[in-house]
């Protein structure tokens, strides 16, 4: 289930959002483009190491991406659920929740393989964090989604509620799954951790008034 788009009435320009996802497609190309051997020494040299962490890598590393695959799902994830949270948070307090949902994320990964020497990189906890975050705020929110299924692949449009619901559970199944038999390079727990801090701390926050859209039709559905 692939989010395409959500239905939220927005008041601001997602400075942060884009900046974010500017500078992550920056790095990426930079790193796919760069002299033989510059671009895989950047990424592991900036990507976690969970049996030498340096702190560091625990921000450097959500801006880096191993394939095409990799940074277009991440992004398209972002841009979706990113806009509406920084709407809801302003600018500054979403990048911070942002990079430390990012944070909580990698350190999660460490602790369930602190020896390993495999590179831990991407924005997919940081944006798991944001997914947790969403489902607290906008849980009625309508989400369209693609469903790939071969010849019956269709979009529909289902609440936030069920998407992310979906999306968290899919990541516990495949964790489990991987445990004992490799993880096809995805860090589930890291998964699993930022969308646990950004729910919790969505939980925590007071409530806001409602974006209420200027339209008449809303009021009359409302209504």
């Amino acid at each position: 289930m692939i989010p395409l788009r959500d239905h939220n009435y927005h008041i601001t320009t997602p400075i942060i959002t884009n900046i974010i996802i500017g500078l992550n497609v920056v790095v990426f190309l930079f790193t796919l483009l760069a002299p033989h051997g510059l671009g895989d020494y950047i990424a592991y040299s900036y990507s976690i190491i969970p049996a030498r962490l340096d702190l560091i890598t625990l921000i450097t590393s959500q801006f880096l991406h191993a394939s095409f695959g990799h940074i277009i799902g991440n992004m398209l994830f972002l841009h979706i659920f990113g806009h509406s949270l920084e709407d809801y948070f302003g600018h500054v307090k979403f990048l911070l929740f942002y990079l430390f949902c990012g944070v909580v994320a990698g350190l999660g990964q460490v602790a369930v393989s602190p020896g390993s020497l495999v590179p831990i990189l991407g924005a997919s906890g940081a944006i798991a964090g944001l997914m947790g975050a969403y489902l607290v705020l906008f849980p009625y929110s309508e989400v369209d989604v693609f469903i790939p299924f071969g010849l019956f692949s269709q979009t529909a449009t289902v609440s936030a509620k069920f998407m992310l619901l979906y999306w968290v559970g899919a990541q516990f199944l495949y964790g489990i799954g991987s445990i004992g038999i490799g993880g096809g390079g995805i860090a589930y727990t890291a998964h699993i951790v930022g969308f646990g801090i950004g729910w919790l701390i969505a939980k925590k926050l007071p409530p806001k008034p409602e974006i209420i859209p200027p339209s008449s039709n809303y009021w009359q559905s409302r209504f």
